[in-house]
């Protein structure tokens, strides 16, 4: 059965417009895990846009099951080393950028990622790298020592037809790689209702990450609600 993270940086967004408190980021997170996510994901960003250095302590106390997303920085390896997350997802990121836009390149930054993903895997923090569907990134993360690739979905998503069909094979064939060499699948970014159940289909993806669709689902429908009609879809 596939696994549901739930990304609630976007909760914290709407927090952030006003620094009143509202609203509650564990009060979130508790309606999340209690409408079946099987955990919680937030991108502690260097410009801190959303998620606070205090919250990833706060959730990681709520949460069971906390995937930190962050910059390859010795600034974040040493904030994952205190909260001590049961994941870090290390991914590109670009002040300018809205979202993320595209995978890390584990090629050209093999050398310094290597040593910032050994501290992580030492103090017992399960390490991904958000990569492109791409085979040489794929093996490229394999040789740093990551323990998943999160396969990104952003390109995916975003188109239609024939070139969608084409992209959904390329993830199919990357997450197939990915498997063979002994790395845990997961997958996320741009995922919504409408586009979620091709991605969940494919066998050797266990985890997909998704935020940004469910909160703006939750507008509409309640938080709870949101996060059970993705569930229902990928299970």
């Amino acid at each position: 059965m596939k696994r549901l993270g739930v990304n609630i940086d976007h909760i914290a967004t709407l927090r952030q417009q006003r620094k009143e408190g509202m609203p509650d980021l564990i009060e979130a997170t508790k309606t999340v895990l209690h409408a079946g996510a099987d955990g919680i994901t937030i991108h502690l960003r260097e410009d801190r846009r959303h998620i606070q250095d205090q919250d990833v302590l706060d959730v990681r106390k709520t949460a069971p099951y906390l995937n930190l997303e962050m910059a390859a920085t010795d600034e974040m390896v040493e904030i994952a080393l205190k909260a001590q997350p049961n994941a870090c997802c290390l991914v590109p990121e670009k002040r300018e950028e809205l979202t993320t836009e595209g995978g890390l390149d584990v090629i050209q930054f093999k050398n310094s990622l290597k040593p910032k993903i050994s501290r992580l895997k030492e103090a017992g923090i399960s390490v991904s790298l958000f990569v492109d569907p791409n085979m040489s990134q794929l093996d490229a993360s394999k040789s740093v020592g990551a323990d998943i690739v999160e396969l990104h979905t952003g390109h995916y998503a975003q188109l239609t037809g024939t070139d969608r069909d084409r992209e959904l094979f390329e993830i199919i064939k990357s997450a197939d790689h990915a498997h063979s060499i002994g790395l845990t699948v997961h997958a996320g970014h741009g995922l919504d209702l409408s586009n979620v159940q091709d991605i969940a289909k494919i066998d050797v993806i266990e985890e997909l990450n998704i935020g940004f669709s469910i909160v703006s689902r939750a507008l509409f429908v309640g938080l709870e609600s949101a996060v059970q009609e993705m569930k229902a879809l990928i299970v």
